[in-house]
């Protein structure tokens, strides 16, 4: 049923992308995407005060196991989402998927197949995935 739906997304977007066809536009809009999502969680800080940041550096043990990294490495947030923030974000976050469906669809990528490769590679590797 998932892949129906993300086939089905990505479908939609290529019937409803006219404007931004171009890749050049495509491209740019992602990174136009991304800094409005971006900017949605600083506005969630510093006009909202809905959530805090509360960084400094990450501290890990010198004999914790790499697979039990995550239960010393924070997010540095603090708070919860307010409805308002929650919804410019989901909003936002929306649009950049847009647009990095948009840009599957330009290439001739489909958007669950890398899905499923990223999921696939996540479980194969788990926490040395990202090191």
């Amino acid at each position: 049923m998932k892949d129906i739906i993300v086939d089905d997304l990505q479908n939609t977007v290529e019937e409803y992308l006219i404007r931004h066809k171009s890749i050049l536009d495509i491209l740019t809009k992602i990174q136009e995407s991304s800094a409005r999502v971006n900017r949605a969680v600083a506005k969630s800080v510093t006009e909202c005060g809905c959530l805090k940041i509360n960084a400094q550096k990450q501290e890990i043990p010198e004999d914790a196991m790499i697979e039990d990294a995550h239960k010393y490495i924070k997010t540095h947030v603090d708070g919860q989402l307010c409805d308002n923030c929650r919804e410019v974000l989901e909003t936002e976050i929306g649009n950049n998927i847009f647009y990095i469906i948009a840009l599957c669809n330009t290439l001739g990528l489909n958007f669950y197949d890398i899905l499923l490769k990223k999921d696939k590679e996540l479980n194969t590797l788990g926490v040395f995935n990202m090191l």
